[in-house]
């Protein structure tokens, strides 16, 4: 399609010097699609011409409209409304765009220009709790963006720095120190990282029970968070992990242990992997060492207390601690040293962080604290901002225990598929692990697209009775078309029917012409996602692709069709239809069902 508009701009500038004896490249000339409430296929806007050929936009339209339709033969008709003068595309010239596609591998790279050695981190878990809804988000987004880039012809390494360590580690330790009792996965029949969960917010709930203990002994909100029993001993237990103390490192090893189990299968589940883990008990250091740095260039500074700090005013920001007084590390202490890490690894000239816009602040922190120091890597941070995902009953708290869990949610959307399919009876001929999977796959299908579609900056509402709907916008209902184009070629291999592609057939119909048009921008729809960091860019493209073949099917007559030329056109323009939604859905992380 691309190369369509090229060669109509290389006309239209050929007809302007015929017509009006003026020079303007075919580079300065901009044409568009044209609007669905108007007949054609290209749309030049005159208004720009006037000054230069010294004519009203509407002469120059239809000046230009008959120099085309006798002179460029992939022109076969036009129309001028005011300024606007609208192209129509020649029947053969559809065909041949068709046979064009047929010919070309759809998951070949689209060439963009953009970076070329990438590296996407996303998940990036705490080891205190399991997955969920919040967690879900950034693992398809990260995944999707991830495969998008890799469309492009990029090197990606997807990458999780996993959060084994700090304050909040060290508070599930401390509860199931307290209270835990011996109790392990196997003894409580729960997954590794739900039971390390459960203590999370068991502390969460003696430390409030302390506070406002404290608070009622006349200590202040401040002071009781500060002092309460609980936290002091967390904080204790961070220094003797820093220390090396052997009985916490190995609670510390053993606790992790069952969440990392508990992880592998939810992510096994979802469908998403990761090239390189990174952990920040393995970062920090590196990240302690980028702090002294800082000092001997004299670009950080030690408050009296010992804490380190830089000082962002003259960017316009605050001040932001860097190492606590007591020489333990923050999350900006090891950012900086896993940031290093992956340049060694991979020589990045793009680093993705796929991380909620609760942490802009910090992102913008980090790009200029690594500016700070001079680091060749600074301008490759790129933040993948991402709205938060809220219920109907408001903002999800880990430490409360008011999380939609992942694996619930998984399983959740799995037996609503279960049961819809099931009422449709589309499952004859199909084993029980065959139908089990089938389920599976259009459970995840749904969740994904419906986390999807949405633009990543976008914070949005999730509501688990409409999530689970596998009809509408939804992607079930991509996965359906896929899965009849299917049933339809399998049913004209059995008719010995070749797909192909004529020169010359009957005329096309409008929904022919559309399908074939969406067909061919299926490469700017990649290169505007990859620009973007959005999946929702092909989350919408499958769904425009998806509707308007239904429009067709419903339509037209396809392997009914007494014309065999058409019938074959049609069921080769189905096909690439099939093949591009599968190549779709696998940029979103989605499998594309042969049968449903």
């Amino acid at each position: 399609m691309q190369q369509l508009e090229q060669d109509l701009k290389a006309a239209l500038s050929a007809a302007i010097q015929q017509v009006f004896g003026a020079q303007v490249p075919a580079e300065q000339l901009t044409i568009q699609p044209t609007r669905k409430d108007f007949a054609g296929t290209f749309t030049l806007v005159t208004f720009p011409l006037t000054k230069a050929l010294g004519k009203g936009p509407e002469q120059i339209g239809q000046a230009l409209g008959e120099w085309l339709q006798a002179n460029e033969p992939r022109v076969s008709g036009f129309n001028v409304v005011k300024g606007f003068l609208n192209l129509e595309i020649a029947h053969a010239e559809w065909l041949r765009l068709l046979q064009q596609l047929r010919s070309q591998d759809v998951a070949a790279p689209v060439q963009t220009g953009g970076p070329q050695r990438v590296v996407v981190e996303y998940s990036s878990p705490n080891t205190n709790k399991p997955l969920h809804l919040g967690h879900l988000r950034n693992n398809f987004l990260g995944y999707s963006v991830a495969e998008i880039l890799k469309a492009t012809g990029a090197e990606v390494t997807k990458a999780n720095l996993v959060n084994d360590r700090g304050i909040h580690i060290c508070k599930s330790m401390l509860a199931y120190q307290q209270y835990g009792h011996g109790e392990t996965p196997e003894s409580a029949g729960m997954k590794g990282d739900h039971l390390i969960g459960k203590y999370y917010v068991l502390f969460e709930k003696h430390y409030r029970e302390q506070i406002k203990q404290l608070e009622a002994e006349g200590v202040s909100s401040e002071v009781a968070k500060r002092e309460a029993p609980l936290m002091r001993h967390a904080q204790d237990m961070l220094r003797d992990w820093e220390a090396g103390d052997a009985e916490t490192v190995a609670l510390w090893r053993q606790m992790n242990g069952w969440v990392y189990e508990g992880f592998n299968d939810t992510y096994q589940r979802i469908g998403v992997d990761f090239d390189k883990f990174y952990y920040e008990s393995e970062t920090y250091l590196l990240g302690k060492e980028r702090v002294e740095e800082g000092l001997q260039k004299g670009v950080f500074f030690r408050k009296d207390d010992g804490s380190v700090w830089v000082d962002l005013t003259d960017k316009g920001l605050d001040q932001k601690l860097l190492l606590r007084a007591d020489g333990t590390s923050v999350y900006m202490t090891q950012d900086l040293g896993t940031a290093e890490l992956k340049y060694q690894d991979f020589g990045y000239d793009s680093s993705v962080y796929v991380i909620a816009d609760e942490q802009n602040y910090h992102m913008q922190v980090l790009k200029l604290v690594l500016e700070k120091l001079g680091k060749p890597y600074a301008d490759a941070i790129y933040h993948l901002s991402y709205g938060m995902v809220d219920l109907p009953s408001g903002k999800m708290k880990s430490r409360e225990g008011t999380v939609v869990d992942a694996d619930e949610l998984v399983q959740e959307v799995t037996d609503a598929a279960r049961q819809t399919t099931a009422e449709l009876g589309k499952i004859e001929g199909l084993s029980e692990q065959e139908a089990a999977q089938l389920y599976h796959t259009l459970g995840l299908g749904a969740l994904k697209y419906y986390l999807l579609k949405v633009d990543p900056k976008k914070r949005m509402l999730f509501d688990p009775n409409e999530s689970v709907q596998l009809h509408g916008h939804t992607g079930p209902f991509i996965q359906y078309t896929h899965a009849r184009i299917s049933s339809l070629r399998r049913k004209a291999a059995d008719m010995n029917i070749t797909p192909s592609v004529p020169e010359q057939a009957a005329a096309l119909q409008d929904v022919e012409r559309e399908v074939i048009q969406l067909l061919a921008s299926y490469p700017t729809a990649v290169a505007d996602a990859a620009k973007a960091y959005s999946p929702a860019v092909i989350a919408q493209y499958a769904y425009d692709l998806a509707k308007t073949y239904n429009r067709f099917w419903n339509e037209v007559y396809v392997l009914t069709e007494p014309d065999t030329s058409l019938r074959d056109m049609r069921v080769a323009l189905s096909a690439q239809v099939a093949d591009t939604l599968r190549q779709s859905l696998k940029l979103l992380g989605i499998q594309a069902p042969e049968r449903m």
